[in-house]
């Protein structure tokens, strides 16, 4: 554990100092961005934040890989290296988003291309525990990695609309997935904890946390079409990498973990952003708009129209990214006679701050209705 921790601390502290840098060169070398219409912050902001956090990746992976203690992981070097070309992709198509804001489609065939990098180096999902389905073919294999790796980029780019929110989500998300991919590494070998996934949440945990003191509200640096994009990357190859864990070969090792896990607790994770996403493809093709048609329909931007501020809102979407999160892990490993009152009193304190606003526009309401 303390590997990982450093590595976290590596992380973060590079993150943290490099983002002003990123800042001070967005604000004076790259064109001032203009406020649009459907935008929640006031005044231009530069939106390099996510070079930051990728050069904190690249350097955690290059200082775990000197670590005797993670020889497991780099013993074969193919998986590192596809998410290090990946990351190399999204940072020059993220970077040339923020300058030129491209077209929907070349994105879509960037992301596409990113998820046949990650396939291409061995990182394919090859069954799930839903009726034993196995993907016995290497094109449905590849197919299905694509497609998950594609919809978790676009789940939290969805989620970036407010100062600090993505950035806390994915962390709360990468926290959990570390915690349950360290969990499996004890159940393998009692003197190798080292495990691919629990390296790559540990160093995205690090980064997304040294961030966001510089995101959060008022934010004076966005993350940026590449830091979406390079949190979606590492969260998705990190779900596709236990999965073939825990279902692969040696899935023996793991009996002692409940086999939905794999597949329900990344859904999980990323719940609120993925619940989003579904939602908004939803209603702008219900207009006959693209699904990737910017708006102010998203859950964050409804909670602000409801009535909370904005650093309350993104502070309550941690609250539920952490339930969504925590919840499978808890209900599969922990007590159930502590977990299931625990939980269900956290969802109604939460479910009560919420929705604040509109019982206390109700009271008001029933109130100068008596009066009356």
């Amino acid at each position: 554990m303390r590997t990982y921790l450093l590595l976290i601390g590596v992380a973060f502290i590079t993150s943290y100092l490099l983002t002003p840098v990123l800042r001070a060169v967005g604000a004076r070398f790259l064109p001032e961005d203009s406020v649009r219409k459907r935008d929640m912050h006031k005044r231009p902001t530069p939106k390099l934040g996510g070079v930051a956090i990728i050069g904190a990746i690249y350097l955690g992976l290059a200082m775990a890989s000197r670590i005797p203690f993670l020889d497991g992981v780099f013993r074969n070097t193919e998986p590192v290296q596809g998410v290090a070309i990946a990351l190399a992709v999204v940072l020059v198509m993220g970077v040339l988003d923020d300058l030129m804001d491209l077209k929907w489609w070349i994105k879509l065939i960037g992301q596409i291309s990113i998820g046949l990098i990650i396939a291409s180096h061995g990182i394919v999902i090859k069954a799930l525990p839903v009726g034993s389905v196995h993907f016995d073919s290497q094109v449905a294999r590849v197919a299905v990695t694509i497609l998950l790796i594609v919809l978790i980029m676009n789940a939290i780019n969805f989620m970036d609309g407010l100062d600090g929110l993505a950035a806390g989500v994915s962390a709360i998300g990468a926290a959990t997935f570390f915690i349950y991919s360290y969990y499996l590494a004890t159940r393998v070998d009692a003197e190798d904890y080292s495990n691919f996934s629990a390296l790559l949440c540990a160093i995205l945990l690090g980064a997304t946390l040294g961030f966001l003191p510089h995101n959060f509200n008022p934010a004076s640096i966005f993350m940026g079409e590449s830091g979406v994009l390079a949190i979606g990357l590492l969260l998705a190859v990190s779900s596709i990498a236990v999965t073939g864990d825990v279902l692969g070969e040696d899935a023996f090792r793991f009996r002692n973990v409940p086999a939905y896990m794999p597949v329900i607790l990344p859904a999980a994770v990323i719940m609120l952003p993925l619940l989003d996403l579904g939602l908004s493809v939803i209603r702008r093709m219900s207009r006959g708009q693209s699904p990737f048609h910017a708006d102010q329909g998203h859950m964050h931007h409804r909670m602000v129209q409801g009535g909370h501020s904005e650093q309350t809102t993104v502070i309550l979407m941690y609250l539920w990214a952490a339930l969504c999160a925590s919840g499978v892990m808890a209900f599969s490993l922990g007590n159930r006679r502590i977990v299931v009152p625990v939980y269900v009193a956290a969802i109604v304190f939460v479910g009560l701050a919420t929705w604040w606003p509109k019982i206390r526009e109700g009271y008001t309401q029933l109130k100068a209705d008596r009066e009356k």
